[in-house]
C-alpha cells in the first residue's frame, strides 16, 4: 500500500465527528498536502486507477484478438481497421474509437505487422477496368 492510500485510510478511519488537517496529516505519512486533499475528495486518481478505467478490453480479451487477427491473416483476409474496430467494440461492449485502434496496433506490433497491399490493389483495379471487358 502507498503512502498516499494509508493517508487516506487514516482519514476514513477517523469518527464523523472528529476533525482533522489535512496538513497535518499528510506530513505524518510523508505525502503532499494537496495531493491528498485532491485524492480524498475523489477530485483525482491515481495514475494505474486511470489507466485501468481507459482500457476497453483486458489483457486477455485483447490477446483474443490478435489471434483473431492472425486467423483472418492466415486465410488470406486482411483486417482492415474498421474489422478489428468493429470486433474491438462487440466484445468491449463499448464503441471504440480510430485512435484507440493505433494504440492498439502500435501495442502489439510485435505480432502484428501493418503492410500496404498498394501492387495487389493496382492489379485488382487493373483487372476491373471496363476497357478488358469490352475486349
Amino acid at each position: 500500500m502507498s503512502s498516499i492510500e494509508a493517508a487516506i485510510k487514516a482519514i476514513e478511519s477517523l469518527k464523523p465527528e472528529e476533525t482533522f488537517r489535512y496538513s497535518d496529516i499528510a506530513k505524518n505519512f510523508n505525502v503532499h498536502r494537496s495531493t491528498l486533499s485532491r485524492r480524498h475528495r475523489a477530485v483525482t486518481t491515481s495514475h494505474a486507477t486511470k489507466v485501468s478505467n481507459l482500457r476497453r478490453l483486458s489483457r486477455q480479451q485483447e490477446q483474443e484478438l490478435v489471434r483473431y487477427i492472425e486467423r483472418l491473416t492466415k486465410q488470406g483476409l486482411s483486417p482492415t481497421r474498421s474489422l478489428i474496430r468493429n470486433f474491438a467494440s462487440s466484445v468491449a461492449k463499448n464503441t471504440v474509437g480510430e485512435g484507440w485502434v493505433t494504440r492498439f496496433i502500435n501495442q502489439n506490433s510485435i505480432h502484428l505487422i501493418s503492410k500496404w497491399t498498394v501492387g495487389m490493389d493496382r492489379n485488382r483495379h487493373q483487372a476491373d477496368s471496363g476497357a478488358k471487358y469490352s475486349l
